[in-house]
């Protein structure tokens, strides 16, 4: 059994320094059984960083409030949405379940902001207001996002024990990637103005499955990870049971533009 003292120095052994900015991805069920349960992992994330640090957790939605429009769901279904859905709090409505058990524990603790968006991030620290400051209602995951300013701050990528296949910010790189056939999704999202229920549209180039290019194979952005952590001879370290990365952003951010670049003009 690990406790918050025992996480922390791990933490810091990986390479989380006071100051830092760390967008996070975890498995709680990698680390192994935490004294104190899963609030313990972020507790520790927040004394490696201090009270300069910036911790932050992309949480989006509950099942059903981004899906009209995708295509994801037969027509019976998307009037079944659209009659029924209530509209998004972004405030209260829960994480994302495939997003993993850490980001609910951390987004419901005292502290914790978020953006109004269904796009939405779970910041906590000294940049937090500045990290959701402004929030482009389409192509939420492009320029002038929270992913953006995360950049701008020089962000570290915090994966504990995660799919690599899973890693969010390479949606930043979708976004702002200048190549051609690019999918384009327009959603419908439930959302309260006035006070009444009004359904607005949202535009993203497509974070769903499909992926946001024709060419993207099958877990393309676990292999651009990985390519990332062998060209910078990142073995990554262990917190708790979990096996551990700590990457640089911006860094990952050059690579996948080009990967993603070349991968687009294969035929």
């Amino acid at each position: 059994m690990f406790s918050r003292s025992e996480l922390a120095a791990d933490f810091r052994a990986l390479g989380v320094a006071s100051g830092d900015t760390v967008m996070v991805h975890a498995s709680v069920r990698a680390v192994g059984p935490i004294a104190g349960g899963p609030d313990q992992i972020h507790l520790a994330i927040k004394d490696a960083i201090g009270d300069a640090g910036t911790m932050m957790m992309y949480a989006s939605c509950p099942d059903g409030y981004d899906d009209v429009g995708r295509g994801v769901h037969p027509g019976s279904t998307e009037r079944l949405l659209l009659d029924k859905m209530p509209p998004f709090d972004p405030q209260t409505a829960r994480a994302a379940r495939d997003n993993g058990t850490l980001v609910e524990f951390f987004r419901s603790y005292p502290g914790t902001l978020v953006n109004h968006h269904v796009a939405r991030f779970a910041v906590w620290g000294a940049q937090a207001e500045y990290l959701i400051s402004e929030q482009p209602w389409d192509f939420p995951f492009g320029r002038g996002s929270a992913l953006d300013r995360f950049v701008e701050l020089n962000g570290k990528i915090l994966l504990i024990g995660c799919d690599h296949d899973n890693v969010t910010f390479l949606h930043h790189a979708e976004h702002i990637l200048d190549v051609p056939d690019l999918r384009i999704v327009t959603m419908e999202v439930p959302w309260l103005e006035n006070g009444q229920r009004v359904w607005k549209e949202v535009k993203e180039i497509d974070t769903s499955g499909a992926g946001a290019h024709p060419n993207w194979p099958d877990r393309f952005f676990a292999t651009i990870v990985n390519k990332y952590l062998s060209s910078t001879y990142n073995r990554g370290g262990r917190v708790g049971h979990a096996h551990c990365f700590l990457l640089d952003a911006r860094g990952l951010l050059a690579l996948a533009l080009e990967e993603m670049r070349v991968t687009a003009r294969l035929r």
